[in-house]
């Protein structure tokens, strides 16, 4: 029984929090979420059927199991390979129980009381203060995150260690004039050319600045309604365009770009977006995209015509299969996707092929203290795998220590 298997492993996790002592909230809300689908699935009917292929010396048994006292349309299948000598049951071992067991193994844990790191002491215009900040970008070199401080209307550099803050860009008031910008939404950095890449959302570009606000910015994109930015190792920028609903390639220098994601108009079949906010380029030049208003996170590999579900997908909502307007996206070396799950005040950890997701901060309702989060935007790590969250209506960055 599928229920049974999940009970059992239900137990021996709440058994692991225990022996480790490091009981919390967001463990509580994890463990009363699966218990609650438990109960549902109990009360539901279920099918069983079995299909057995046969090869010399090798059976390949596919199993979709169920329980014999219910009806169900719920149903969950194992896949083994196997001798033809006989075997148990607690013999069988799927592919996919031993990789998700390897991966249980290096996900990160992370502090759930957090540091605030740059604002938390009200909206304001002052240095040691945020207004409704949305993306960052953390320099591990200097040891700096890099801040759009929206609101107001600038970029602002905070040195970790000092604690000593900077504007680089903006700052001068709303406008369109080039050491201006207006709502600027998400900032990246360029390796190649070792400059800032904004995207100044009101002014309707893309702009490059230089550290220290040197007078030698750039437009490098006009006319776009551009939500989240991401660069690839080649220095080609891909923008999410809010408005058109697509993502676009650009190869820096060339006034056209080639679209990658999208742009089969407003919708949610799977060549579809629905405003697309943030976006993540990973080393196979796949991209991540949070579609927030199909509240979804979705993958396009590299020359795809449509993506796939890796993150939601099953309606705005708060279980552990939900998200509710994604935003800030990040993804390890492991595959493993972190999503900011905006009007949940959580983020979330997602594995690609997993039908749920755990909550690694926040989730503890909207709020102001050191486990809440009150709409978060923009995330990412530094190099020792400390998670740093854009907390936007606390006006505050957050940073979750690794444990």
């Amino acid at each position: 029984m599928m229920c049974k298997k999940k009970f059992v492993e239900l137990s021996q996790k709440l058994k692991e929090i225990r022996e480790e002592n490091e009981f919390n909230e967001i463990d509580l809300n994890n463990c009363q979420l699966k218990l609650k689908q438990i109960t549902e699935e109990l009360l539901q009917p279920s099918n069983i059927s079995i299909r057995q292929d046969s090869q010399e010396f090798i059976k390949k048994i596919s199993v979709i199991s169920s329980s014999d006292s219910y009806q169900s349309n719920r149903s969950a299948i194992s896949t083994a390979t196997v001798s033809k000598n006989p075997i148990t049951t607690n013999q069988i071992t799927t592919q996919s129980q031993i990789e998700q067991k390897e991966l249980q193994t290096k996900k990160n844990k992370f502090k759930q009381f957090a540091i605030t790191v740059a604002g938390g002491i009200g909206k304001g215009q002052g240095l040691n203060q945020l207004y409704c900040p949305q993306g960052i970008f953390i320099d591990d070199n200097n040891k700096s995150i890099y801040i759009a401080d929206s609101q107001n209307d600038r970029i602002v550099k905070l040195y970790l260690n000092s604690n000593t803050r900077e504007i680089i860009a903006g700052g001068n008031g709303i406008g369109n004039k080039i050491n201006q910008l207006f709502r600027p939404i998400d900032i990246i950095f360029d390796k190649e050319n070792n400059s800032f890449i904004i995207s100044d959302l009101g002014n309707r570009r893309i702009i490059r600045f230089y550290d220290q606000n040197e007078p030698n910015q750039q437009i490098l994109i006009s006319n776009i309604l551009c939500y989240g930015l991401a660069i690839d190792k080649n220095g080609f920028i891909y923008t999410s365009d809010c408005q058109n609903h697509e993502v676009i390639r650009w190869k820096q220098g060339d006034k056209k770009g080639e679209l990658v994601a999208g742009g089969n108009r407003q919708g949610n079949h799977l060549n579809q977006l629905n405003h697309p906010t943030y976006i993540f380029i990973d080393e196979d030049y796949s991209l991540y995209i949070s579609d927030s208003d199909n509240h979804r996170v979705m993958k396009w590999k590299k020359g795809a015509k449509e993506g796939i579900i890796v993150a939601g997908g099953n309606g705005e909502g708060y279980s552990l299969k939900q998200l509710d307007h994604p935003q800030g996206l990040f993804v390890d070396h492991l595959g493993q996707i972190y999503v900011a799950d905006y009007n949940n005040h959580r983020v979330m950890r997602w594995c690609e092929g997993n039908e749920e997701g755990e909550i690694v901060a926040g989730g503890n309702g909207e709020g102001n203290q050191s486990n809440q989060l009150s709409c978060p935007m923009g995330l990412s790590f530094d190099n020792v795998g400390n998670l740093y969250v854009v907390d936007q209506h606390n006006h505050r960055i957050r940073k979750y220590e690794k444990i």
